[in-house]
């Protein structure tokens, strides 16, 4: 007998959640990734903004940082804002084609810790199964 096939969710599958935008009185997340050589969830505790629907983290050593690495090897992370648990898909930003988003996250980050450097990474997500909205 066959097993069913579940379909891995693509970037425009997940959808904003706009709750985020109540959750960003938060002053961390924590952003559990897979080890791209040890296949092993990583999880660190990070700044985070959320801007129009999304959560975006900025990575102050680009493209060297390990959870950014991680990221480009299995964009498919979880991440915990309070009680709250999601599934969340990362894409780092292109200068270039994202500029205007960039800025835009890059300002909102200023406004919240005082600090808007490094690589933005956008996460769409949606909620864990099974988990109500708190």
């Amino acid at each position: 007998r066959e097993l069913p096939v579940r379909k891995r969710k693509t970037w425009s599958d997940l959808m904003p959640i706009p709750e985020f935008d109540a959750l960003q009185h938060e002053k961390v997340l924590y952003l559990t990734t897979v080890g791209r050589n040890t296949g092993k969830p990583c999880t660190i505790e990070i700044w985070f903004v959320s801007y129009q629907g999304r959560i975006y983290l900025l990575a102050e050593h680009g493209l060297k940082a390990q959870w950014v690495r991680n990221i480009q090897a299995n964009p498919d992370v979880t991440m915990q804002i309070g009680q709250n648990r999601f599934q969340a898909r990362g894409r780092l930003l292109d200068d270039a084609r994202d500029h205007l988003e960039w800025q835009a996250v890059a300002d909102v980050s200023r406004q919240k810790y005082g600090w808007g450097g490094g690589w933005p990474v956008a996460f769409d997500a949606h909620r864990e199964q099974g988990q109500e909205k708190s």
